[in-house]
Formats: C-alpha cells, structure tokens, sequence
C-alpha cells in the first residue's frame, strides 16, 4: 500500500514540475467575452457549447455573468489559443433569434497577470 502512495506521491511531483515549467515558459492569457444586446442567452451556450466544447450548465453560468457584470472570462490558456479560439467567437455569427442582430459577439484578450 505504501508503494502505491509513494508513486502516487513522486508522479503528481513530476506532473506539477512539469506544469510549472510549461506555465513559466510561456505566459497565461484571459480571453474575454464582452457583453451587447444583439445575442441571447441561448445563442451565448450555444456558441460556447460549439467553441469550448463546455456543459449546457457551465455555458449558461457564463451567459449569466456577462449579463450581469458586462464581461466574463471564458477561457485561460496560451496566447495562441485564446487567438484561435478568439477568431472562432468573431466568427460564429449573428444571432439567428434577434432581427437586429447584425454578426458575433466581441472578445478581447488580456494578460491573466
């Protein structure tokens, strides 16, 4: 039983090692969803849900606190990434269930420091 422990031990000490260096190799970043009046709460899931792949439950959570607060953290990863996943929120498209509705929502990216 202790072999098991301290193999347990020893491999979460390697992978923490390890992300720590891949963290201190190359900065974090916030992508960040902004809020409009031009997308419903169902279009904001529904494009989270296609992008991130998140729950119904989660997506909704988001939608809510963009809301609410005006903006909300949708992801923090690589600059790279969020650039990636950022030309996929500019790219989603209009809102299908709002007429004045004229394209996709807005997303910035900030340093997570």
């Amino acid at each position: 039983m202790q072999i098991k422990k301290r193999s347990i031990k020893s491999t979460f000490r390697e992978q923490k090692s390890k992300l720590e260096e891949s963290t201190s190799l190359e900065s974090l970043f916030h992508l960040i969803l902004l809020d409009d009046n031009e997308h419903s709460y169902h279009y904001v899931i529904e494009m989270l849900g296609y992008i991130f792949d998140y729950s119904e439950e989660k997506a909704w959570t988001l939608a809510r606190i963009v809301d609410t607060q005006g903006q909300v953290i949708i992801e923090t990863a690589s600059r790279s990434i969020c650039e990636e996943h950022q030309l996929q929120v500019h790219n989603y498209g209009a809102d299908h269930r709002i007429t004045s509705s004229k394209g996709s929502m807005s997303a910035i990216i900030e340093s997570s420091t």
